[in-house]
């Protein structure tokens, strides 16, 4: 079992989750989550799906509030909605790509308040594609311009689910690089959900493994290498 986030820790982190529940309707999907990410640290959710992930992550954004526990905004405890964690320099990128599919991607850069120069230094690969409509580009090419809009704005915290759902490989390869060189370049905190294991350990400093609502396994990226016998039994696990 996760040991509880000692106070003195989570006051020098950029977003921390103590003994934290959060649910729909009442009803808790996860339960005693303690977790904290620093600046310039990727921490990575992995867990087969409905372990909680999700769940976790929207309650972080403050699109959930908890049932019980806390999250911690620079060691503050708070319960403030998405939108006022955002301008406080929390970005989230949630599963569904968050793009305009009517407007163009320039459009989109502009709606989003991001610097659209910062935005195509990260992805060169949006140029050419600045007059075309947002719903007419590939999935890869979509969650680019959500990860742009995002990492454009200078956040100090990003929280990203899935960036490669339904992608090409070489395509989820370049959105955790950005995501990773971003941490390191910029000092961004990251707590990322992902599928592709191998993927989230490359770019990952430490790992949570949640099952069944709880992280129920943890440590450093570097030890999870070995660890794959381990990591499946707990994805195949009923």
């Amino acid at each position: 079992m996760p040991s509880t986030i000692p106070l003195a820790e989570a006051e020098t982190s950029l977003l921390a989750a103590r003994d934290l529940a959060a649910g729909y309707h009442g009803h808790p999907v996860v339960e005693g989550v303690n977790l904290e990410v620093a600046a310039g640290e990727v921490l990575v959710l992995l867990g087969p799906n409905g372990a909680g992930k999700t769940t976790t992550l929207r309650a972080l954004a403050g699109e959930l509030a908890p049932i019980a526990g806390e999250v911690l905004i620079n060691g503050i405890a708070t319960r403030s909605p998405l939108d006022r964690r955002a301008r406080g320099g929390l970005a989230f990128v949630p599963e569904e790509r968050a793009v305009y599919n009517k407007l163009t991607v320039h459009e989109n850069l502009k709606v989003g308040r991001c610097a659209v120069d910062r935005a195509l230094e990260l992805f060169p690969e949006l140029k050419p594609l600045l007059k075309r409509a947002a719903g007419l580009c590939s999935g890869g090419e979509q969650q680019m311009l959500a990860l742009a809009k995002a990492l454009a704005r200078s956040p100090k915290c990003l929280l990203a689910d899935e960036l490669s759902l339904g992608l090409a490989p070489r395509v989820v390869v370049r959105l955790l690089d950005a995501v990773r060189s971003a941490a390191d370049a910029q000092g961004l905190g990251v707590v990322l959900v992902e599928q592709h294991v191998s993927k989230a350990l490359a770019v990952a400093d430490r790992v949570h493994v949640m099952r069944r609502g709880r992280i129920v396994l943890e440590g450093q990226a570097s030890e999870f290498t070995d660890r794959a016998d381990e990591l499946q039994a707990l994805y195949l696990a009923r």
